[in-house]
């Protein structure tokens, strides 16, 4: 009743082929490789044009440029990002010439001198991969070779995929590593009926490393992973199933899973990190996020190698650093709280960097330290007054609601040349301590109670306005247990007391790995967004609602995706949930067509579907329920699950109408439908490709801008 048209996988099984594999003709094969080519010849002619222009710092290459610099020059920095994706571009930066010289201060600085090529060459490279590898995932997922050709063209022709990898970001390195994490699955299940064959150990380890990779470049990798999870919780269960084998041969499939897709994965990220933190061996910026003992492994701190009083003596000019996730040091300027904030009185913030402004003397609360005083110890429930070293004002609190936190109280720099009132006071309490148990540098967890207020100094995380220079809140908690109310003296310097070397408080890889996840979730949890930075919501994506300017005038480069493409994905979508519903209606109700072959191919391609829906699913609707600061290219990995998704569906729909067409035109009616939508793709790349390679002259709201007539929507800002 159905014929399979030209170019389309046959009904009959090769004897000793895998499951998935259909026979072919040499002419069907030669086709196949036709296309492929077509596809990488494509692919690669779009993605390295114009390679190299603009030369200047677009976007976000201000970020990754300079963090491959610091990994060039083994400079420990702070990012929210796992290391993976930074250290490949550091790595193909220093194999093709790349010093780690260059600043990468600002977006639009021009690359004078500087071997940059190698990094855009090598993102392209990876980004270039995509299309590919998702031509072969729809391949090996459908037999078809109408769905293969369609989604590739889909994601081969998106202006906006294409804008996204062409620079020195993490996304294109992101994008690679989780499509390949699909075509591993794809292809793994492909060799289904080999179990435990050389193949299909490769892909299933193949598949774990793309897996591994894809969390270590960011933490939205962990979707993908979570995809595969289910796919093969899908699978062992359909094993579990199966009554012709034996419990044994279950047991062995979850065996080689767990090994392949967790434990190695495992093994590898932590081996990424290992690498990342035996790199980046000097200090830097970042620093002030992490510990004490943290900081000590890093050349350069004031740590390293340092060597300090072990004990907490009155007249010792300390740092405090509180010790939640990410917490910064006690920090006091000359600047005032503003009018209107409670108390016109010095600002106490917490600063997440070395500074000079970090330094408090420790003092008895009713005498003031003499050169030739005796040294006494600060032991647990001491009561002590904090003198800021630079401002000589003293860490002070009243009965003042404080900034940001309006349950708690004030904390302000208060008097003058050390002499203030009894709101200074405050009782140091050794968490879990002992009576007389000695305050110790580092080692020792302190909480400040204020002798008066009956409340805890605390760090709460909140940003203060730009009045305080957007540093961190400091207040005093009535919550006694708040866990944010925990300190540790860091700088302790005290010439009468004899040193001990910082070695003893050294931390161990698994110690510094845990601490890094910490510091770097919790900085990806309190992502806000920059003065003027533009940012988005998960229902614009989908609808291409506003882009991104990658580069400005005079040579504008505009992240947008193809305005046909995007908006067909989301036509698709919503045809897929339709198809999907009246096809299981049809099968409850027995109506189905009499061609075997023909019901295997569609059931092939709902199923795929299905999967590649509850991919798209786990790459976007979690992006709702995020309070962090999102942005539009955080959609793209949801795109290339759309992106196949249409594909699929359009086969899907284009096999069903030929059921209906007369034999004789059968071919005609094929050639010309697929004909039609690779051109509609076709032209409209042509027409917005100047967003991605460059345009001049003015913004497409003027009517003399060459890019008049393709502004859509008013959203769009090119």
């Amino acid at each position: 009743m159905s014929k399979v048209v030209k170019g389309e996988s046959r009904g009959k099984k090769v004897k000793g082929s895998t499951s998935s594999a259909f026979s072919v003709t040499d002419s069907e094969s030669n086709i196949w490789w036709f296309v492929f080519g077509a596809v990488l010849v494509l692919t690669f002619g779009t993605r390295f044009y114009k390679v190299t222009e603009p030369d200047h710092v677009c976007w976000d290459e201000t970020h990754f440029g300079k963090m491959a610099s610091w990994y060039i020059n083994r400079t420990f920095f702070f990012d929210v990002h796992p290391p993976l994706g930074k250290m490949l571009i550091a790595l193909s930066g220093y194999m093709t010439g790349y010093d780690g010289s260059f600043a990468f201060s600002n977006p639009g600085d021009k690359y004078t001198d500087v071997n940059y090529v190698g990094m855009r060459v090598f993102c392209t490279l990876l980004g270039a991969a995509i299309v590919p590898f998702c031509f072969c995932t729809v391949w090996e997922m459908t037999q078809s070779l109408t769905a293969a050709a369609i989604s590739a063209s889909l994601i081969l022709f998106d202006i906006g995929t294409l804008t996204l990898t062409q620079y020195i970001l993490l996304d294109p390195i992101l994008l690679f590593f989780v499509m390949g994490s699909v075509m591993g699955m794809a292809k793994f299940n492909s060799y289904s009926d080999q179990s435990f064959s050389k193949p299909w150990w490769f892909w299933l380890t193949f598949t774990g490393i793309m897996l591994s990779c894809s969390i270590c470049v960011k933490f939205v990798g962990l979707f993908i992973v979570v995809f595969v999870g289910l796919h093969t919780i899908y699978e062992l269960w359909d094993i579990l199933g199966d009554l012709t084998k034996p419990i044994s041969y279950s047991v062995k499939h979850f065996l080689a899973r767990a090994l392949c897709l967790i434990v190695i994965p495992a093994m590898l990220y932590a081996f990424f990190f290992y690498i990342h933190l035996s790199l980046l061996n000097k200090s830097g910026h970042g620093d002030g996020f992490y510990s004490s003992a943290f900081q000590s492994q890093l050349k350069g701190n004031s740590l390293h190698n340092a060597s300090m009083p072990r004990e907490l003596a009155y007249g010792a000019v300390v740092t405090l650093k509180n010790q939640r996730t990410g917490g910064g040091y006690l920090h006091s300027h000359w600047h005032l709280y503003p009018q209107g904030v409670g108390a016109r009185q010095q600002q106490i913030t917490t600063y997440s960097h070395k500074d000079e402004n970090n330094k408090w003397r420790v003092k008895k609360i009713d005498v003031e330290p003499e050169k030739n005083d005796p040294v006494q110890i600060v032991k647990h429930g001491d009561l002590i007054r904090l003198e800021h070293i630079s401002t000589m004002r003293n860490l002070h609190s009243h009965d003042e609601v404080a900034p940001m936190s309006r349950k708690h109280y004030q904390v302000t720099g208060y008097g003058e040349n050390g002499t203030g009132d009894a709101n200074d006071v405050w009782q140091v309490l050794i968490v879990d301590g002992k009576k007389d148990e000695v305050v110790t540098t580092v080692s020792s967890r302190l909480r400040f109670l204020h002798f008066l207020q009956n409340c805890v100094l605390t760090a709460t995380g909140a940003q203060l306005p730009k009045w305080a220079y957007e540093q961190q809140e400091v207040s005093c908690n009535p919550n006694l247990r708040d866990k944010n109310a925990v300190w540790n003296v860091e700088d302790n310097i005290f010439p009468k007391l004899p040193n001990v070397s910082f070695d003893v408080y050294a931390p161990s890889f698994l110690e510094r790995f845990f601490e890094s996840h910490a510091v770097m979730l919790q900085g990806n949890a309190g992502l806000k967004p920059k003065e003027g930075e533009v940012t988005s919501r998960p229902w614009q994506w989908p609808i291409n609602y506003r882009g991104q300017f990658f580069s400005g005038q005079p040579y504008r480069i505009y992240l947008l995706g193809n305005p046909i493409i995007w908006w067909g994905n989301i036509l698709f979508l919503l045809s897929f949930l339709l198809v999907f519903i009246s096809s299981m209606i049809c099968e409850q109700r027995g109506i189905t067509i009499s061609d075997p072959s023909f019901q295997e191919r569609q059931q092939r391609l709902k199923n795929s579907g299905a999967w590649l829906f509850v991919g798209w699913f786990l790459h976007y609707v979690p992006f709702w329920f995020m309070g962090r600061v999102l942005y539009f290219h955080h959609y793209f990995p949801a795109l290339l699950f759309s992106s196949m998704i249409t594909g699929i569906v359009l086969t899907y729909i284009l096999d069903t109408i030929l059921l209906y067409v007369p034999e004789r035109v059968k071919a005609s009616v094929f050639h010309w439908v697929v004909g039609t939508i690779l051109a509609c793709t076709t032209y409209s790349f042509i027409l917005f490709s100047p967003l991605a390679y460059g345009m001049a002259g003015p913004l497409a709201n003027d009517p003399n801008s060459t890019m008049y007539s393709l502004k859509w929507m008013e959203s769009w800002e090119f």
